[in-house]
């Protein structure tokens, strides 16, 4: 059933893909027909075709490398490197007007815009999970992390960095995390509210290394989340069930100290290993006072406790994050989805920014997203909300003024306009045909990067403990692996 189901989401998200791309060609070959040109192939993907038909003049067909596809319109810039087709033909050919290539350029942008509006719409009528994280307030601070040195501490509030409001942890364009990693200066400037305070702090960021075949990491200042903690589950036998603790309960405090977050508990309890440790719980209309055993992983070597591991409590607390469906306008949506594309755009060239050419993704990445949102609960809503954000990125990077993309077209097409006639013929094939080289240099490397995130490693292995689950190599529990690449800033 699971191989089943994979490969349903595989189908859903090729067809999906190759959608998009057909509604980008379809406005440049609508336009065109419009026009009077001529059309000589009309291609999903590039290369060597592996299925192709002509129908009255026009061959259709697929290529091989999946990426994109194309229009040949051969009184158009000279596109042979990537579309095939004979430059003699195109001396016999009557020449068309700048405003033809124009328009006809700009049909494919205008159509993929056009989608994500279509895509917007639903997601204004349908909604889209909120999926976002909504309290600024630090709710655990790695120790002797860029944070921690620069004075940050657990139940400080997040006002601004480096001078834009913040209004989320994570989620979405005003979220700390976000702005950390998009971050384009040396270090980052966090305004937090403390005993009704404003605090001025400077914190650098740390990079975690990865193989030179990943992406490089993002930023990290080292917090975590402050979280409700409410209990969703127990495992059976565990100490906290021992002790009193029921699904439902939310966790106050922990020996008479407020809790912030999973990680700020652990290092609570940690301090009163072997010991019992008092929580404080909302239980109802009620609170009370439990006991819980402080109990920590056992080494599967030596069968001794570990000296250094975090205690165990087998408790699973809800997900602290929003999931209720939000119904943002079609403005509202594509507005965020281009303050994504210039917030991206500016990191990746600034001088000082961590965010690279690597950090975008290609049709792997793409479709890797789009398989992970597919096994979700709100499948379908979430894949019209990416809708949305992939069209109108395909959209705005197909007009950026490059040689081969539609804004190059329409660049040359101005030029002419301007000029009173075209380029000479062989420095366009020579501008386009070394662009051409270019793009697909930059799309191998994203895509190397993206089949590497395939790949991430082998997990450490799983057994069972006296107190439930242990992962022996690292010496924590499964609820303090997760705290951890939180307080990370994942």
């Amino acid at each position: 059933m699971e191989i089943l189901v994979n490969l349903i989401a595989i189908a859903v998200v090729v067809l999906l893909f190759n959608f998009m791309i057909f509604v980008h060609e379809l406005g440049h070959f609508l336009a065109a027909k419009w026009r009077g040109l001529q059309v000589d192939k009309f291609y999903i993907w590039f290369g060597k075709p592996i299925w192709k038909k002509t129908i009255k003049g026009v061959e259709y067909g697929i290529g091989s490398i999946p990426a994109g596809g194309f229009v040949a319109l051969p009184q158009m810039a000279p596109m042979e490197a990537i579309e095939g087709g004979d430059a003699e033909r195109r001396q016999e050919l009557p020449p068309i007007s700048p405003l033809d290539k124009i328009i006809v350029a700009f049909a494919g942008p205008l159509f993929s815009f056009s989608l994500a509006l279509a895509a917007s719409v639903g997601v204004w009528m349908f909604g889209k999970p909120a999926d976002t994280l909504h309290s600024t307030v630090i709710g655990y601070v790695l120790e002797d992390s860029p944070a921690d040195k620069s004075g940050v501490e657990i139940g400080d509030r997040v006002v601004s960095v480096d001078g834009k409001k913040i209004g989320s942890f994570m989620g979405n364009l005003n979220g700390l995390s976000e702005n950390i990693m998009l971050s384009k200066n040396k270090s980052v400037d966090l305004v937090v509210q403390r005993d009704g305070q404003l605090l001025n702090l400077t914190s650098s960021f740390t990079v975690e290394d990865t193989p030179w075949f990943q992406r490089r990491a993002m930023r990290k200042i080292g917090v975590g989340y402050e979280s409700p903690l409410v209990v969703e589950s127990l495992l059976d036998g565990s100490s906290a069930q021992r002790g009193g603790l029921q699904v439902g309960d939310k966790v106050l405090s922990v020996n008479g100290v407020k809790a912030y977050g999973v990680p700020h508990v652990l290092d609570v309890l940690k301090e009163n290993i072997g010991q019992q440790s008092e929580l404080l719980v909302q239980r109802g209309e009620e609170q009370m006072t439990l006991s819980i055993d402080t109990v920590v992983p056992v080494d599967k070597t030596s069968g001794k406790p570990e000296p250094d591991g975090y205690p165990l409590m087998g408790v699973r607390f809800e997900n602290p994050f929003d999931l209720s469906l939000v119904n943002p306008n079609p403005a509202e949506q594509v507005k965020e989805g281009l303050l994504v594309m210039l917030s991206t755009i500016q990191a990746i060239t600034a001088k000082d920014s961590n965010v690279g050419i690597q950090h975008l993704s290609g049709p792997i990445g793409i479709g890797n997203a789009m398989f992970g949102f597919i096994r979700t609960d709100e499948a379908f809503r979430r894949i019209m909300w990416f809708m949305v954000v992939l069209n109108i990125n395909l959209a705005v990077m197909n007009l950026m003024p490059l040689p081969v993309l539609d804004g190059g077209h329409i660049v040359f097409a101005i030029g002419e306009w301007i000029r009173g006639r075209p380029v000479k013929l062989r420095i366009l094939e020579f501008i386009q045909s070394g662009f051409v080289f270019v793009i697909f240099g930059v799309f191998l490397y994203i895509t190397s990067k993206d089949v590497a995130e395939l790949f991430p490693g082998k997990a450490p292995e799983v057994v069972w403990g006296e107190d439930g689950l242990i992962w022996p190599e690292l010496g924590k529990s499964p609820e303090v692996s997760s705290a951890i690449e939180a307080a990370e800033g994942e």
